[in-house]
């Protein structure tokens, strides 16, 4: 099930009639409250959020939406008027998986949820499997995360990375390799992207920060002295 908030009528119709027709389920809302009582009854496999809605906006949805162990997991597509190159940042920053620009073709919305669907649902074949190295500990399950015994709130894009390297000690990782695993190929070659994400994880898991290693001239790994 794909849930749809995006207030105007007729997009919204649209964009469910074009999921229909792609072979998913989904269902549509016109502002927050109706979205949150149906996320009370079930659970999709993936959102897709409009900004500006009447009542609560989706910035502030998607901060909800994160902020939840039950819900940080759900991947979120952003499909909003507002463009802007600090929009998009700031979307993607706060957790969104994809951003989509109106106005945008129906085919290509289908062709980035897949995308989106095919590298998060990838992620949940060992879910279980609680990883840790030294004092850092994620849980792939609930998205919880500590180090040193205390719990680390970390956003959905800082937790992917994070898993990325955990699940394999000891392997460097190019930063364009980390960049489409994380982020997807729409992004290749914004590699300043990872820099920034590893230099905030690292600070707030503070001296479990030292695990992830800068491989010079390549890219990143975690565990190497561990």
């Amino acid at each position: 099930m794909i849930f749809c908030i995006e207030d105007e009528e007729s997009i919204r119709d649209l964009m469910i009639y074009t999921l229909n027709g792609a072979g998913f389920d989904a269902k549509g809302f016109s502002d927050g409250k109706g979205f949150f009582e149906a996320l009370q009854q079930e659970r999709p496999r993936l959102i897709l959020l409009d900004i500006m809605l009447p009542g609560e906006d989706g910035i502030s949805i998607l901060k909800r939406l994160r902020s939840k162990e039950e819900t940080a997991g759900i991947p979120v597509m952003m499909a909003t008027a507002k463009g802007t190159e600090y929009d998009k940042v700031m979307g993607l920053d706060l957790g969104a998986d994809d951003y989509l620009v109106k106005p945008f073709g129906m085919m290509e919305m289908i062709s980035r949820i897949r995308a989106v669907l095919r590298r998060t649902e990838a992620g949940y074949k060992d879910k279980g499997k609680i990883l840790q190295m030294g004092a850092l500990e994620l849980n792939p399950e609930t998205y919880a995360v500590s180090a040193d015994g205390e719990r680390v709130q970390l956003t959905l894009k800082e937790h992917k990375l994070l898993r990325i390297l955990m699940e394999n000690p000891k392997r460097v990782f190019t930063r364009d390799q980390l960049l489409e695993s994380v982020w997807g190929i729409e992004y290749a070659g914004e590699t300043r992207t990872v820099d920034v994400h590893v230099a905030t994880l690292r600070t707030k898991l503070g001296q479990c920060g030292s695990y992830i290693e800068t491989v010079r001239g390549v890219g990143y790994r975690i565990g190497g002295d561990v």
